[in-house]
């Protein structure tokens, strides 16, 4: 008797029934196959990782890089340090970065704006130092601030040598899959800058220079948002490429990929892997609840609370259920802003998310004069 074909005839047998008697695990580890070397999908709201492989090498980034000179401007902009209507001189220095960019020529005037565009659709290398030397009054200057906000955000694989990514003259410009997506989800905090990411074609200087975005996941994959590209023959081909799909967020970089095509096929293998997985639940906030008052100036206190997001694993959402905890009544004097209660969702009797329920007003306390008054009017009605 062959014992090593029986062998494997019972090991195929017990396979068979192990598959008919129990369900299939939705979230057994996947191997995605990738030339790239390092690689990350994470969901946007809550950071938590969906896959990764190698995530914290550091390695160039090419004009990825740009994702932090990106951040940096939009968080000027926020702070009301520059404006989108600046208009940006172009100094000898940015004019002349090379790489991929706009041709800007010295003393050229953009508005950030346009500057904003030129980085984020061609990946202009003489925009980024403009708007770099605007933000900060040098190149020097705002690559330190970028170095002390990668800090800020425990990016601690990373090292900014300059603001574009050009990889001929630097020695340690170099940074990790992981961090790529932490600066990425937090310039996405920014809704703005989904309206350059998502151009797929446009015009600067009034039409007369055409720009096409160098992300082609932009136009070809579905709920494809942004975000950056890069290459250099240092760093091979990388990308930030982000999606959303029925309210979920998705972010896959890939670093160090040997062609575009095997590049971007890699960041579509992680976005379908993570949409196809998992669903981020978003509870809505709620503005209509109220509650009596007993001995206060008004009968009802109008309440209402945030909402709340899970990461869950696809199909879970229809089964999360609400539990509310509120009094009967409150007793004057209820402060705007008092917590009364509190709403939490349930998935299996797990709790993943919770918000407090508030009031959303004064409802002082009524006097003495207010209670005779009222006593009086109640007699009257007889």
């Amino acid at each position: 008797m062959n014992y090593s074909i029986l062998k494997r005839a019972l090991t195929l047998l017990l396979a068979l029934l192990l598959i008919g008697c129990f369900p299939t695990v939705l979230f057994a580890e996947q191997e995605i196959e990738t030339e790239a070397k390092s690689v990350i999908l994470i969901e946007a709201e809550s950071g938590k990782v969906l896959y990764e492989e190698n995530a914290d090498e550091p390695l160039p980034p090419a004009s990825v890089t740009k994702i932090m000179t990106l951040l940096l401007v939009m968080e000027a902009i926020k702070e009301g340090k520059i404006s989108l209507e600046d208009q940006v001189s172009t100094s000898e220095r940015a004019a002349s970065m090379g790489g991929s960019q706009v041709y800007l020529e010295v003393g050229e005037q953009m508005t950030v704006d346009e500057m904003i565009k030129c980085v984020v659709v061609a990946s202009a290398n003489d925009a980024a130092a403009a708007l770099a030397e605007h933000v900060a009054g040098s190149l020097e200057a705002f690559v330190a601030q970028m170095n002390k906000r990668a800090q800020e955000l425990q990016m601690t694989a990373t090292n900014f040598e300059n603001t574009n990514g050009l990889d001929d003259t630097t020695t340690n410009h170099v940074t990790s899959a992981r961090d790529i997506a932490t600066m990425s989800r937090e310039l996405l905090k920014y809704d703005k800058i989904l309206e350059y990411t998502g151009i797929w074609m446009d015009t600067v200087r009034n039409g007369a220079f055409g720009l096409t975005n160098t992300n082609r996941l932009i136009r070809f994959y579905k709920g494809a948002n942004g975000l950056k590209t890069g290459y250099t023959s240092g760093a091979g081909f990388c990308i930030s490429a982000t999606a959303k799909r029925d309210g979920m967020q998705l972010i896959a970089v890939v670093m160090a990929s040997p062609t575009s095509n095997e590049r971007n096929a890699t960041a579509v293998k992680l976005l379908d892997y993570g949409f196809a997985n998992y669903e981020f639940f978003k509870s809505k906030e709620c503005t209509e609840l109220s509650l009596p008052v007993k001995a206060g100036k008004k009968e009802q206190v109008s309440l209402q609370y945030g909402s709340t997001g899970a990461l869950l694993q696809k199909g879970q959402g229809k089964n999360v259920k609400e539990e509310l905890t509120l009094p009967e009544e409150l007793v004057a004097p209820v402060q705007k802003g008092q917590v009364v209660g509190k709403i939490t969702w349930r998935l299996d009797g797990k709790e993943i998310g919770c918000s407090e329920i508030v009031a959303t007003q004064d409802v002082p306390r009524l006097s003495f004069l207010d209670l005779f008054v009222k006593l009086l009017n109640s007699y009257a009605l007889f």
